[in-house]
């Protein structure tokens, strides 16, 4: 397959690749997703979902690649994405390797052109269609179900929050959940903490780092250690963080976590 991407320029590919390195998670849960699982012979040290490609070699991290043992797999197609794994990416491509790196989304209906595009370059377009319109549909039961004005907090390493830009405040907007942060003009950032109970938000939804154990208790010690009383959502860890079509069931599950915590489930 021949295909222009904006930042690797012209790239050329197998008809239908049939051995698949993904170093990127999202890429990982969409091969699976479009039913292609089985086409993976490496995954990076990220890729942890579904749990069957804890078997597969591990062959990087997003920003370093462990180039020899990428060479003996010889994959016809290695997956990344945009933003941090550009460098790896483009270093990559110089060295031979036919890389495609995957859009990092600003909504949620850029996941869906991600299945369609990855379904396309793997040679099954039809694969892509139903699960497009399954998903669509999902997302699209969701708008509106609340309105209320919510302070998000990802820890990755620090306190994250989102912005202008980000497919995450574009889906809690579509759920009626408006981030207090909405106007600023960064897709992610480190918030001013002291600035959070000055916006008054109706709800933190706070995200910890995945296998965090007592993760709820660790949200509840850190409001309390900050003086903040608010309604408070947990999720499990890397949910609204993972831009794989595995986003759309942790929306849902967000969603009903809300309502639960307001009494409205």
């Amino acid at each position: 397959m021949r295909i222009h991407h904006d930042l690797l320029g012209e790239v050329v590919l197998k008809d239908e690749p049939r051995r698949v390195v993904s170093l990127a998670p999202h890429a990982t849960d969409s091969l699976f997703a479009l039913g292609l699982g089985e086409l993976l012979v490496g995954r990076s040290a990220f890729c942890h979902r579904p749990a069957r490609v804890l078997s597969l070699p591990v062959l990087g991290s997003y920003t370093r690649a462990r180039e020899e043992l990428l060479a003996d797999l010889a994959p016809d197609l290695v997956l990344l994405g945009t933003g941090v794994q550009r460098g790896l990416a483009l270093s990559l491509k110089e060295k031979g390797f036919p890389v495609f790196l995957l859009p990092l989304p600003i909504s949620p209906f850029g996941i869906l052109e991600n299945l369609e595009l990855l379904a396309a370059l793997l040679g099954v377009p039809e694969r892509a269609t139903p699960l497009v319109q399954t998903l669509s549909e999902g997302y699209l039961a969701l708008k509106n179900r609340f309105n209320l004005r919510v302070y998000l907090e990802i820890d990755l390493g620090g306190p994250i929050t989102v912005g202008r830009g980000s497919y995450i405040a574009a889906a809690l907007r579509h759920l009626g959940l408006f981030p207090i942060f909405g106007e600023v003009p960064q897709a992610y950032f480190a918030p001013d903490l002291a600035e959070v109970p000055r916006r008054a938000p109706d709800l933190l939804i706070y995200e910890p780092k995945p296998w965090r154990s007592r993760p709820e208790d660790l949200a509840k010690g850190l409001m309390e250690k900050r003086g903040w009383r608010l309604p408070l959502v947990v999720t499990d860890g890397d949910e609204l963080a993972h831009f794989g079509p595995m986003f759309f069931g942790f929306l849902e599950k967000l969603a009903e976590r809300v309502a639960q915590t307001l009494g409205k489930g």
